[in-house]
């Protein structure tokens, strides 16, 4: 469309331009943004409603859409119409504008993939409740109700020298005599009463937070059993200041004070999920007590509402690397008024408080094998060692595997191509979408996927398609697409391969497969880095962590060089090791002591500061690697024979171990 007026859809990223006085789900509709409009943009089914975001150079703006007409002031539909929001049907834009299209109005919801996972630990919560009796007060007694629960407390239970958590002092006395004297009360880490309650009560809940760059998870915990009462996710809101960290940290140089605005952002969002968990498990925001918070280094600071800047550059200096201990009011949640928050320590700069929870769930510490524990993500955090040594570094991978700087490339939601198979002898496709069971060779996927479509492909099926096609020839050793078939076409000087034909075409460029090469070699020169470090040649185990890391086909991961070569069976996912990990201090006080001590023994290596980083980075580029061997590989996958770029590799019958056909 011709016109000056600027306007880009979050999350999705589309952006163009506008001509004044059309409505918003027009603009959506030509730009490609998803928005959901049942009624068809009439203004009665209330789906299509959004709000005016924000972002570099574009602030929001009250006057950037037209005032609310007839449409939305008597609107009477059966969603109803969210203050602050608009209906996209009615909004004209006025103004360049940054439209905020939240979950439910999406189409395509974004797919949280971080669930609570099952862990087995003694569960040790630093909150207790205790009920107690209080001796009344009488004209020979002039102590204060407080000294007389103190007093109570030492008695019943024999704790000393216990302080009251100032938020209380104003609610004791009512509680004791609503209670007639028999009162419930909160002790945190056996030192300080930072509830209290009349009557009895045995209802104490935390929340385990595991705040990433791209979600942000939460799971409602009971203090006492452990139980997972519910979990939910949502997608970090920080994105509209930048898709990856150092993004978000340019946007904070060049805003003085726009850590702000990333603050509000993220806290907001918390708070969301906190509404989310108490509605789905029916109990209140003053249940909970303790909360636990774990994110790398930039979304930890700025949670706690520190200037990530530093965290920029050399030296990477931060500004908190102990675990944190506080208010839980501090980070703006609505939880009970005496509430504690407790944040793991951050092993380094580049090396935050997820990979020391990722430590505390899968234990590399406790066992003799030399373990691997990788969190892939835009800057993947690598942990290698045993109980008597082990070394941290991050690589800069880059959103590659989340689906950016891929041509067709997306965010895990429904339509996203996300597993892919490729006859070796025909190099005819045939793929998984999420939201489907069905394969795209077998009968009814066409219906299957009559709502999504075929939108694009995800960092899964990135992995596995680039790998696939390696297999089969088309890709070489050094990554160059060549070949002649009807599915390999010309694209400028170079080749693509047609994945999908049909109503959007999807096909993997030469540009897409040096992506990924680019963000595995990042990756591969990381864990090579530490290998070296620690005098090994082989690793015993490898886990993959975080919720790309969990659906990652191990088999494919290794084929493309993202990891070293390793007895695939000793390759698996570890969940989301750090929500894992979360919960695990949450419930746990022993947990947090065992954390605190393992972090301060991590040897962290910089890898931006390491010489030999880089021609690692250069033999990590071939396909699995230029010059490892991978012996349990090629006991699983018969790889092609590596030949020059211009040649294509003869194919070989392959025999596949742990495929997830």
């Amino acid at each position: 469309m011709s016109a000056d007026l600027k306007v880009t859809f979050t999350p999705s990223g589309r952006r163009g331009t506008a001509v004044a006085g059309s409505t918003v789900l027009d603009v959506a509709r030509v730009l490609g943004a998803d928005i959901d409009s049942v009624c068809g943009g009439r203004g009665i089914c209330g789906r299509c409603q959004v709000t005016v975001g924000s972002a570099p150079g574009t602030p929001a703006s009250e006057t950037a859409l037209s005032p609310p007409g007839p449409t939305e002031t008597n609107y009477r539909g059966r969603r109803p119409l969210v203050a602050g929001q608009r209906l996209s049907c009615a909004a004209q834009i006025l103004e360049d504008v940054v439209i905020d299209v939240p979950p439910e109005s999406q189409v395509h919801r974004q797919v949280v993939r971080k669930r609570a996972e099952v862990i087995d630990i003694a569960v040790d919560p630093v909150v207790r409740l205790h009920y107690i009796e209080v001796a009344e007060p009488t004209l020979d007694d002039d102590s204060s109700d407080l000294g007389r629960i103190q007093d109570a407390l030492q008695e019943q239970w024999g704790l000393n020298g216990l302080t009251a958590d100032e938020s209380l002092i104003g609610t004791l006395q009512p509680a004791l005599r609503q209670g007639k004297w028999q009162v419930t009360v909160a002790i945190h880490d056996a030192s300080v009463i930072t509830g209290i309650w009349p009557g009895f009560r045995d209802v104490a809940l935390g929340v385990a937070y595991d705040v990433g760059s791209t979600t942000v998870a939460a799971h409602l915990c009971d203090l006492a059993t452990g139980d997972v009462l519910a979990s939910a996710g949502l997608m970090n809101p920080q994105i509209r200041f930048g898709e990856d960290l150092m993004s978000r940290v340019s946007y904070v140089m060049m805003n003085p004070g726009g850590e702000v605005a990333l603050t509000t952002a993220v806290r907001d969002a918390m708070d969301e999920l906190i509404g989310s968990l108490v509605a789905e498990a029916e109990v209140s925001r003053e249940d909970i007590l303790e909360v636990t918070v774990v994110g790398n280094p930039i979304m930890h600071h700025l949670v706690l509402g520190i200037d990530p800047t530093p965290l920029g550059g050399a030296p990477f200096a931060l500004a908190v690397d102990k675990a944190v201990r506080a208010r839980a009011s501090l980070i703006d949640i609505a939880v009970h008024p005496g509430a504690r928050l407790y944040l793991l320590p951050c092993i380094a700069g580049h090396v935050g408080a997820d990979a020391a929870a990722a430590v505390l769930s899968e234990g590399p510490h406790r066992g003799e094998a030399v373990q691997l524990l990788v969190d892939v993500g835009t800057n993947a955090e690598i942990v290698l060692g045993s109980s008597g040594r082990l070394l941290a570094a991050s690589s800069p991978t880059g959103p590659a595997f989340e689906g950016a700087q891929i041509s067709s490339g997306q965010r895990a939601a429904p339509g996203a191509i996300e597993r892919v198979r490729i006859d070796a002898e025909t190099l005819e496709p045939r793929f998984r979408v999420i939201g489907s069971e069905l394969w795209s060779d077998e009968v009814g996927f066409a219906k299957s996927i009559e709502k999504t479509g075929v939108t694009g492909i995800c960092g899964s099926g990135i992995i596995e398609v680039v790998a696939e096609l390696y297999l089969a020839g088309v890709v070489s050793h050094d990554g160059v697409i060549s070949g002649e078939h009807p599915r390999i076409v010309a694209d400028g000087r170079t080749k693509s391969y047609v994945l999908h034909d049909g109503p959007s075409s999807i096909l993997i460029t030469q540009n897409d497969v040096r992506a990924i090469q680019l963000a595995k070699a990042a990756l591969y020169a990381g864990v090579k880095l530490l290998m070296g470090h620690l005098a090994v040649d082989a690793v015993d185990e490898i886990r993959l962590a975080g919720a790309f890391g969990s659906h990652i086909d191990t088999k494919y991961a290794m084929v493309l060089g993202l990891i070293p070569d390793c007895d695939l069976d000793k390759v698996s996912a570890a969940g989301n090791a750090a929500g894992t990990g979360s919960m695990m201090a949450l419930l746990s006080g022993a947990a947090r002591a065992e954390i605190e001590r393992v972090a301060t023994e991590i040897e962290k290596i910089e890898t931006a500061t390491e010489p030999k980083f880089q021609e690692l980075f250069v033999g990590a580029m071939g396909i699995p690697h230029a010059t490892d061997p991978f012996p349990e590989l090629a006991g699983a996958v018969s790889l092609p024979a590596r030949t020059e770029p211009s040649g294509r590799p003869e194919r070989r019958r392959r025999r596949d171990r742990g495929s997830t056909d």
